[in-house]
């Protein structure tokens, strides 16, 4: 049984390295799969499955209690300046939303002029220490950047023992998937 779990801010590449990595044959690949369910079954992965899914860090205590090291663990980023003009973009739908409205009790409401950009870097620092705190002590971590893509998801590829077509998994980051308007 192989767990991979690609862990990341959002808007950082990860519905292309869900594109990536289906092009395995080994493994599944799904893009946030679970996220509509609650308790054990939010955590019902198959066998061999490669899941890629911003949402896990708000949930490492339960990821480490269901998977604990076993499963190879990825930090997806992406330039954070990138990241953060992403969110401001998207800022009236999505994570940084729901960020703003219920993990900050409405802050933009009660403090109108905060800015969004600083809500987004908030979101994303929140998540990136959320992240890094959990992959302290995991032993098999890889850090990969959408900035190096060419380099890192070989290495990704032959680290967890993928097999399929690599080339056309390449491919896949030449194409902008979800990408914002």
């Amino acid at each position: 049984m192989t767990q991979v779990f690609v862990l990341c801010t959002g808007r950082c590449g990860s519905k292309t390295f869900t594109r990536a990595s289906e092009h395995s044959t080994n493994f599944t690949a799904r893009h946030e799969s679970r996220t509509h369910l609650l308790g054990a079954n939010r955590f019902a992965y198959p066998d061999n499955h490669i899941e890629i899914d911003n949402r896990l860090a708000w949930w490492t205590g339960k990821l480490d209690a269901t998977f604990g090291d076993a499963p190879y663990y990825v930090h997806l980023t992406r330039d954070r300046d990138a990241v953060v003009q992403s969110y401001v973009a998207r800022k009236n739908y999505g994570l940084v939303k729901a960020y703003r409205e219920t993990m900050l009790c409405n802050l933009v409401l009660r403090k109108p002029k905060t800015d969004l950009t600083a809500i987004a870097e908030d979101l994303i620092d929140t998540i990136t220490s959320n992240i890094t705190y959990f992959l302290r002590d995991k032993t098999k971590v890889l850090h990969m950047q959408v900035e190096t893509m060419e380099q890192d998801f070989p290495k990704f590829w032959d680290w967890i023992g993928a097999k399929g077509d690599l080339d056309a998994a390449m491919t896949e980051w030449t194409v902008r998937h979800n990408a914002t308007e």
